[in-house]
């Protein structure tokens, strides 16, 4: 299991958000995409926070009751959000996700970049896939 990366799995087309995006602007990407959040970048794609649908749930809720919606991703987004390299392991990350609350993990390079993100769906596939090669080859476990 060890040998199953992050790179096989991560999703290579994240959506994406600018700190000074609106809250409003920021859900409607959220909508369109079909994802649960995503990594908040800088000019240069680095990750700089995380958004998720939750964020923007409280925010345009409070919104709403107070006829307002002046607000930036920056003022809710996680800032300094968990995340993994591309040759992180996913079992490694399995037993993280179990511990810790992130649903999705931005997957970045050396210099806090971009690559893309993992979520909790992918790495269940990995290890479904990984499961289903075992039972392949008739191990006992399966037999």
């Amino acid at each position: 299991m060890e040998s199953i990366k992050v790179i096989d799995y991560l999703n290579k087309r994240p959506v994406t958000f600018k700190a000074t995006m609106s809250v409003a602007e920021a859900s409607e990407r959220l909508l369109l995409s079909h994802q649960s959040g995503g990594p908040v970048l800088n000019d240069n794609r680095q990750v700089i926070g995380f958004l998720s649908e939750q964020d923007c749930i409280k925010r345009m809720l409070h919104d709403t009751y107070l006829s307002e919606a002046f607000f930036t991703v920056q003022e809710i987004m996680t800032s300094s959000p968990l995340t993994v390299t591309a040759e992180h392991s996913i079992f490694e990350l399995a037993q993280q996700m179990t511990e810790n609350k992130p649903k999705i993990y931005p997957v970045v390079d050396s210099d806090n970049h971009l690559i893309g993100t993992i979520g909790r769906t992918e790495v269940l596939k990995a290890i479904d896939i990984h499961l289903h090669a075992i039972y392949e080859k008739g191990h006992a476990r399966f037999v």
